[in-house]
């Protein structure tokens, strides 16, 4: 399984406006094979940062999602709704156990 982590920053004045988008990205990849898990947060102390989680089976499912139309439509959104400073990381990991 591959876990993805990290982070997205707008400004917090855009975020209304980016949550249609958001929600189209999230659905969508959730929909995809290989989708474990997909999500958005936004920081409780930082306005504007964005915690990303994805959970992948597979690097063909992952490629595939990098392929997806959605995908290329949320980076076209990036621009306007004035997405930067992406800091996410993909991590090779085992089975999951309980805490």
């Amino acid at each position: 399984m591959l876990l993805i982590i990290g982070t997205v920053r707008l400004p917090a004045a855009n975020l209304e406006r980016a949550l249609p988008a958001m929600r189209a990205m999230v659905e969508a990849s959730r929909a995809e094979a290989g989708c474990l898990e997909y999500g958005y947060a936004q920081d409780v102390l930082v306005p504007g940062l964005i915690h990303v989680k994805e959970l992948w089976s597979d690097q063909a499912a992952l490629d595939a999602h990098f392929a997806s139309s959605h995908i290329q439509a949320w980076r076209a959104a990036w621009p306007a709704l004035e997405i930067g400073d992406r800091d996410l990381r993909v991590y090779d990991v085992g089975a999951p156990r309980s805490t």
